[in-house]
C-alpha cells in the first residue's frame, strides 16, 4: 500500500471515528464589550475539568466545516468554543467571504477573541491554565492573535493563517505555536513561514511550522475541491493532535 493510500485509508477511519461520538454543540452568548455575541459551545465525554480551545472560522463564517472541526476537537478531549465573528453572516462565494471579512473592525474582532478566552475562562469545567487557539485562513491569523493579546494562553496552532512580522510584538507570546503551511500558498510565502519560526525561535518561544511542497491555500478543507490535499490534510490532523496534547494536557 502506498503512503498516499494509507493516508486516505486513516482519513476514512478518522471521518468513521468522527462520526460515532461527534460532540454536539449549544449555542451561546456572552458579552463582547457593549455587545451581545454567539457562538457555539462543545463539551467532551466524562467528567472535565477539560482544557479549552477557541476556535475559529475561516474567511467563510462560521459554517459546518468549521463546526465540525470543533466537534472533533471536542472528541479528542477539549472543550470548543467556535466563535462568530461575521455576527452570523456566512459566505458562499469568495467575493462575498472577501467583502465580509474586510468588513470586520480590527479591533472588535480582538474584542470579540478576548470575550472567547474570557467565556472559557469563567466555565467550571475548563482548566484556565490550559486554554489554547485554533483557526484556519482567516482563522488561523487570528489565532496567532489571540496567542499575541492573550499572555495566559497555552497554545496556538496556525493553519495557513497571515503571519506577525515584528519581533517586540512576537516576544509577547508565551504560548507554544504549531503553524500548518502550503508549499504553493502564493499568499504565505515558504520563506516568510521560515523567518516566522526563525524569529520565535531565536526569542526563546517554542515554535514549529511544517510546510507541505505541494499544498496551496486550505488544503485542509475537503470543500476546496482544486486545493485540497486529504494525505496532507491527514497528516496536519495527526501533528495537530498530537502538538495539542503535549502542550494542554499536561
Amino acid at each position: 500500500m502506498t503512503f498516499r493510500k494509507y493516508a486516505l485509508v486513516l482519513v476514512v477511519l478518522a471521518v468513521g471515528s468522527t462520526l460515532a461520538l461527534a460532540a454536539e454543540g449549544k449555542p451561546v452568548s456572552y458579552k463582547s464589550g457593549d455587545e451581545t455575541v454567539q457562538a457555539v459551545l462543545y463539551t467532551p465525554q466524562g467528567k472535565g475539568p477539560f482544557p479549552a480551545l477557541v476556535v475559529i472560522h475561516e474567511w467563510w463564517g462560521l459554517n459546518d466545516w468549521v463546526k465540525e472541526q470543533a466537534s472533533k476537537l471536542a472528541d479528542q478531549g477539549y472543550v470548543t468554543l467556535a466563535v462568530d465573528l461575521y455576527r452570523g453572516k456566512i459566505a458562499t462565494t469568495p467575493e462575498t467571504a472577501h467583502e465580509i471579512m474586510r468588513g470586520v473592525p480590527e479591533d472588535r474582532a480582538a474584542r470579540d477573541l478576548h470575550a472567547a478566552v474570557t467565556f472559557l475562562k469563567a466555565q467550571t469545567n475548563v482548566k484556565k491554565d490550559r486554554l489554547g487557539s485554533i483557526g484556519w485562513c482567516m482563522g488561523g491569523g487570528y489565532a496567532l492573535d489571540v496567542a499575541l493579546q492573550e499572555p495566559t494562553l497555552a497554545a496556538t496552532v496556525i493553519n495557513y493563517g497571515h503571519l506577525a512580522t515584528d519581533k517586540q510584538q512576537l516576544g509577547k507570546i508565551n504560548a507554544s505555536i504549531l503553524g500548518l503551511f502550503g508549499g504553493q500558498d502564493l499568499g504565505i510565502p515558504a520563506e516568510d513561514v521560515k523567518k516566522f519560526e526563525a524569529d520565535l525561535k531565536s526569542l526563546g518561544k517554542n515554535a514549529q511550522t511544517v510546510i507541505y511542497p505541494d499544498a496551496g491555500h486550505a488544503f485542509e478543507n475537503p470543500n476546496n475541491k482544486n486545493g485540497y490535499r486529504p494525505a496532507d490534510a491527514a497528516d496536519a490532523w495527526h501533528r495537530t493532535i498530537d502538538f495539542l496534547a503535549r502542550t494542554l494536557k499536561k
